[in-house]
């Protein structure tokens, strides 16, 4: 198999980044690659997903990713792994041998690991320029699922239409799930026991970089997690911030004490993103140094300064976040050329702790070991949207009436970069517009076994 067909299976197939923005993964295949890694750091606290997946599915996801290698001609192949999970480490020693061209690299247990920037410094000790692109340092890096949905598209001939979730928080019995995509959220959570708090929140991708959703909400092909919170969470009471509070906060009480910025993943790698010079400028309105906002443009919104960092208990990313969306919307480009500095030498002091944010944020009592349930639960109905990965949406090309099956495209990828939708369940189209399709299923909710 050459880069080309493999790119083509990738994109017939609705294979997208499982996590993230979902971008398309055909399109990270190249021959400009030199290294590869397969990303299992777990990036979230709580997520348990990857680490699992790739323990059951030891020699299948290997076996891909060194294919991966060889097809691209890359010189290396990459498990980026924390060493506290011994049992996937376990499993894939097994095999390591068999695949000359793959070895082992161990992580800290640190926040937040699994940032592509980071991942690629520790594995390798290179550091991607602001602003800049793995590529272009012959660098390309996946996630666990995508590499197991790379394995289904080549090795089974089957598209994307499931998703493995983590759901832990206030459930009676945390656990990782196999679902159909555009099931609901709250479909997912009942698959976890009973819900022990009333009015519960969905926090949805992970506790740091994840955001509120609705129990109605359809899973797409990036969903990772849900995590079950009181409604007086901590977390739950930033999401739900007053940005102008916010930075009336930041004016009255931010000591400039630079905790945000000497914590910051992005900085200590020598990005020019200074939180605490932001939070000066934007809390006084003082725009002399426009760089300081443009600079935004170059967080990762990580939420270390936010959720960790801060002594005040302010909300630097929040407000960052809203400063850059309001540079992207007046046409503001992440500026490019920019050099970054030498990597601090107090780097590896200031690494965060996973243990200790989790303790910070009110996570401990939700740590539990999520089991991995591998069969796959049925729906009666599903939501399937047409944009459930960067880039052009899917154009639908089914009608209402029409009868489908599993695995069929019911949405066909547009111009740019795209990837089909397929459908997730037996059953008959009942909508069809612009943003999704919804599908009626022909069986009762249950359990399919593999």
């Amino acid at each position: 198999m050459d880069i080309e067909t493999l790119s083509k299976i990738l994109q017939e197939n609705g294979v997208v980044g499982a996590g993230g923005a979902g971008f398309p993964t055909y399109a990270k295949i190249d021959e400009r690659i030199q290294t590869i890694l397969l990303n299992c750091a777990e990036c979230e606290p709580l997520l348990k997903l990857h680490r699992q997946l790739l323990e059951h599915y030891a020699y299948e996801i290997v076996k891909t990713f060194h294919k991966m290698a060889e097809i691209v001609n890359a010189k290396e192949a990459i498990i980026g792994i924390k060493s506290e999970y011994h049992a996937t480490i376990l499993a894939l020693n097994q095999y390591i041998e068999e695949f000359p061209l793959v070895r082992i690299q161990l992580l800290d247990s640190a926040y937040p690991m699994g940032d592509e920037v980071v991942l690629i410094y520790e594995a390798t000790g290179k550091v991607v320029r602001p602003g800049g692109l793995p590529i272009e340092m012959g660098i390309a890096v996946f996630n666990v699922e995508t590499v197991y949905n790379i394995y289904r598209a080549t090795a089974e001939k089957k598209p994307v239409t499931e998703k493995y979730i983590t759901v832990a928080g206030e459930v009676s019995n945390p656990i990782t799930v196999r679902v159909p995509l555009g099931c609901t959220l709250k479909e997912v959570v009942s698959l976890a026991g009973n819900v022990r708090v009333d009015a519960p929140v969905y926090f949805v991708g992970g506790p740091m970089m994840g955001s509120i959703g609705t129990e109605n909400q359809p899973v797409t092909k990036t969903t990772n997690a849900i995590l079950v919170l009181p409604k007086d969470h901590l977390l739950v009471q930033k999401k739900n911030s007053n940005s102008s509070i916010e930075l009336n906060r930041a004016a009255s009480v931010c000591c400039q004490c630079q905790m945000c910025t000497d914590l910051c993943p992005r900085h200590l790698l020598g990005h020019p993103i200074e939180p605490h010079k932001f939070m000066r400028s934007a809390a006084n309105q003082d725009f002399q140094d426009k760089n300081v906002f443009i600079n935004t443009l170059f967080c990762s919104s990580c939420g270390l300064c936010e959720l960790y960092s801060c002594p005040q208990g302010l909300s630097p990313r929040s407000l960052i976040e809203q400063y850059k969306s309001g540079l992207r919307k007046a046409g503001v480009k992440v500026p490019s050329g920019v050099i970054g500095t030498p990597v601090q030498e107090s780097r590896e002091y200031r690494k965060t702790p996973e243990k200790r944010l989790e303790a910070r944020l009110g996570l401990l009592p939700y740590q539990a070991d999520a089991p991995l349930d591998n069969q796959l639960v049925s729906m009666n109905q599903v939501k399937l949207l047409l944009s459930q990965h960067l880039g052009a949406p899917a154009k639908a090309i089914v009608s209402v009436g029409d009868i489908v099956e599993t695995g069929q495209v019911i949405a066909k990828s547009a111009a740019g970069l795209s990837v089909p939708v397929h459908a997730s369940i037996n059953g008959k189209i009942t909508e069809v517009n612009s943003a999704y399709l919804k599908i009626q299923g022909n069986k009762q909710k249950g359990v399919q076994a593999i």
